[in-house]
C-alpha cells in the first residue's frame, strides 16, 4: 500500500475516502475527533492544489426518513470551521449536479458529498459494493485515498469498489492506525481485551475471532447483559435472547476468559441500588457495573501488558450510571502497558470524562476489532 505523499497529486482530482461517522445527538456533532483525524490528509492534498472530493457515510440508511436524519451537512459545517478554506458542499451523490460542482472547483478546493449511503435506497448499491456506482464514482476523479480506516473492514463501493478503477493510496491516518496498531496485533501477553457496548450482535462475530488470541475479555453494557442472561435473570435490562445458544457454547469454551460482571448497578421503580447479579428481580435494569466488579476488571488490567478497550460498561452519560466506564478508563490509562481505546464510543466517553492517557487512541470501532482478529485490512486486499 502506497502513502499519499509516495504518489503525485498535485493538479489532480482525488477522491478521499474519510470516516465523518460521528455521533450527532439533537442535531449537535459530540464529538469531531474522526473529522479532525483526516485533517492532516486533507490539508496534504489543499498544499499540493489538487481538488479534493471527500466521501464518507454517515449511520444507516434504509429508508427516505433516514436521509433527513444522516445528512453529512453538519459536518460540512464544522469541517468548513476546521478548515477555514474553500470548502463547500453537494447535496448529491451522482448526477450532473454533482459532475458540475466537481468541475467548478479550484486547485485546493474542498468538496464533500452528500451521505454515499444515500446510495443504499438504489438496491444497496453503496454496502453491497455495486460495480455500476463504483465505476460512477472512479470516473470523477484521477486518484483514489482512502483515509477511512474505520471503515477498512468492509468492501463497500465508495472505498473498496472505487479503489479497482483508480490508482490508489493510503492517507496519513490509515498509515497512522496500522502503525499505532501493531502492539496489539502482536501483542503483549497478558493480553486484555474490555469490550461494552448495547448490542452483543454487533460484535459478536469479533469475539469469536478475538477469544483465541486473547488472554482475558471483559465485558460490560449490553454485552455483558447478553452473556449473563445465560446462567442469570437479568430483569429488564437490554439483551440479546436470540445469541443465547451462541454465548452459551462460548462461556463452555473460554470460562476462564470472559470476565462477567459479579455485581451491577440497577434502576427499578426510579430507585439507583448496586446488586449482586445473583439477585436480579423480574423488574430491574441494568445500567453499570458495581464496585466488586471494577476491583476484579482492575486487578486483571493491572497485570496486563497489552489492553485493547472497545465501548463503554454502561449508560455513562447519566453522573447516576457513570462510574463503570470512568473508572476502567482510569485504569487502563494508568497502567503500564501498551493500551489502546477504540470506536466512537469509547472516544466520546474518554472525551467526556478528559481521560486520555493511553498509547494509542483508534478511530476504528469495529475496524480495529477486525484487524485484531485478522491482521488484514479488507477493503486493501
Amino acid at each position: 500500500m502506497k502513502r499519499i505523499d509516495e504518489i503525485d497529486v498535485s493538479y489532480k482530482k482525488v477522491i478521499l475516502r474519510c470516516d465523518f461517522n460521528v455521533p450527532i445527538k439533537d442535531g449537535k456533532i459530540l464529538s469531531d475527533e474522526r473529522i479532525s483525524s483526516s485533517l492532516e490528509t486533507i490539508n496534504y492534498l489543499i498544499n499540493n492544489h489538487a481538488k479534493i472530493i471527500i466521501m464518507s457515510h454517515l449511520g444507516k440508511v434504509k429508508t427516505l426518513a433516514d436521509k433527513k436524519n444522516n445528512s453529512l451537512y453538519l459536518v460540512y459545517e464544522r469541517l468548513s470551521k476546521l478548515l477555514n478554506g474553500n470548502v463547500y458542499f453537494s447535496p448529491y451523490t451522482k448526477g450532473k449536479e454533482l459532475e458540475n460542482k466537481i468541475n467548478s472547483l479550484n486547485y485546493g478546493d474542498v468538496l464533500l458529498m452528500e451521505n454515499t449511503r444515500f446510495e443504499d435506497l438504489n438496491d444497496k448499491a453503496e454496502s453491497e459494493n455495486s460495480d455500476e456506482l463504483s465505476k460512477y464514482w472512479a470516473s470523477l476523479a484521477d486518484i483514489f485515498v482512502n483515509d477511512a480506516f474505520a471503515m477498512t473492514h468492509r468492501k463497500h463501493a465508495s472505498n473498496y469498489g472505487i479503489s479497482k478503477y483508480l490508482p490508489n493510496a493510503i492517507g496519513f491516518l490509515v498509515d497512522k492506525e496500522i502503525k499505532g496498531l501493531e502492539c496489539i496485533v502482536n501483542p503483549k501477553r497478558p493480553f486484555t481485551v474490555i469490550m461494552g457496548g448495547a448490542k452483543v450482535e454487533d460484535k459478536l462475530d469479533y469475539i469469536i475471532d478475538i477469544l483465541p488470541k486473547c488472554d482475558y475479555l471483559l465485558v460490560g453494557g449490553g454485552i455483558a447483559n447478553s452473556f449473563l442472561s445465560v446462567n442469570y435473570n437479568v430483569g429488564l435490562s437490554l439483551y440479546n435472547k436470540e445469541k443465547k445458544e451462541e454465548l452459551k457454547r462460548l462461556l463452555s469454551i473460554y470460562k476462564d476468559k470472559i470476565i462477567m460482571p459479579s455485581d451491577v448497578v440497577v434502576l427499578n421503580n426510579n430507585i439507583v441500588t448496586t446488586k449482586n447479579i445473583k439477585d436480579l428481580c423480574d423488574d430491574d435494569s441494568i445500567y453499570d457495573i458495581g464496585d466488586n466488579t471494577l476491583s476484579i476488571y482492575k486487578d486483571i488490567i493491572d497485570k496486563s501488558m497489552t489492553i485493547f478497550l472497545n465501548g463503554t460498561a454502561g449508560k455513562y452519560e447519566d453522573n447516576r450510571f457513570e462510574k463503570g466506564t470512568k473508572s476502567l478508563l482510569e485504569f487502563v490509562s494508568r497502567a503500564n502497558c501498551n493500551s489502546v481505546i477504540g470506536g466512537g464510543d469509547a472516544i466520546s466517553s474518554s472525551e467526556y470524562f478528559n481521560v486520555n492517557n493511553f498509547s494509542f487512541i483508534s478511530t476504528g470501532g469495529g475496524a480495529t476489532l477486525a484487524y485484531i482478529a485478522s491482521g488484514k485490512l479488507a477493503s486493501m486486499e
